[in-house]
């Protein structure tokens, strides 16, 4: 029975939540970080991973940590090998992005073959990469823009360009399928408690572009979304995915976990 769980990137937006949720649900979750949380983790440094992973001694590990910036490839790709080579025997969950295609299929299952266009996402495949040849057993979990709480990345720079915070505007034809924080840490904890190996797509179950969202953002907070920036990706000739929509059909048969589209889980609240 998995009882003690260590989580990397504790203090990251993902970590954190899936610290809470761990605590509720009645894991004895040890946060780890390079910012000390409790336990301070270098994930760039391998024998660092391993000494905290042998005092920890977890059941089982969800590795949320990454890279500082999309272009630092020694927490992305390297941390996610040496994460891996520390959890022999250890059930591992590792978090990765649909950042690692290209975008020219637009849908993309388990089975998809990743292609990515940019650093991060090619950081993000060669973790995968790395995971999946040393851990075999381990859960790649491919998931999508985070948020839902209103401390999203997309959220908050949906504020900033409102605000006049922030330069840039929304894509009206860059779709993504995004997922609440909180679906999301339950269904790493639900494929930490379970047996699942290989990718796993976890994503919201709506379609929708990055404008869009953001106008459902603009409601939901009071904010005007005639004031959000507006612009097409296409023939930009920016090194950037336009269509990712990860299918759900395996995630639907694997978890209990039920995974809401942003259309439910960003809208005013009632009353």
């Amino acid at each position: 029975m998995i009882r003690r769980l260590l989580v990397t990137g504790a203090t990251g937006y993902l970590g954190r939540r899936v610290m809470a949720r761990a605590a509720v649900a009645g894991f004895e979750a040890v946060g780890a970080s390079l910012a000390a949380s409790p336990v301070r983790l270098d994930i760039r440094d391998a024998a660092d991973v391993r000494r905290v992973v042998a005092a920890v001694r977890p059941d089982a590990i969800v590795h949320t940590a990454a890279g500082r910036d999309r272009h630092d490839w020694p927490a992305t790709a390297d941390g996610a090998a040496h994460v891996a080579l520390a959890a022999a025997g250890i059930r591992l969950v590792h978090v990765s992005s649909d950042a690692v295609f290209s975008g020219t299929l637009g849908e993309y299952d388990e089975d998809a073959l990743p292609d990515p266009v940019y650093a991060y996402g090619a950081a993000k495949a060669a973790a995968e990469t790395a995971v999946r040849a040393i851990a075999p057993g381990a859960a790649i979990v491919r998931t999508s823009l985070i948020m839902g709480d209103g401390h999203g990345g997309h959220e908050r720079f949906t504020h900033d360009l409102i605000a006049g915070r922030a330069s840039g505007a929304l894509f009206t034809d860059e779709i993504r399928k995004p997922v609440h924080v909180d679906d999301l840490a339950d269904a790493l904890l639900e494929l930490a408690a379970g047996d699942y190996a290989g990718v796993l797509n976890v994503a919201g179950a709506d379609a929708i572009s990055r404008y869009d969202l953001g106008v459902l953002v603009a409601r939901r907070d009071g904010l005007d979304p005639a004031a959000i920036p507006a612009a097409s990706l296409t023939g930009l000739g920016l090194s950037r995915p336009v269509d990712l929509r990860l299918t759900l059909t395996r995630a639907r048969q694997v978890l209990s976990v039920r995974l809401r589209g942003a259309t439910e889980f960003v809208r005013p609240a009632a009353g």
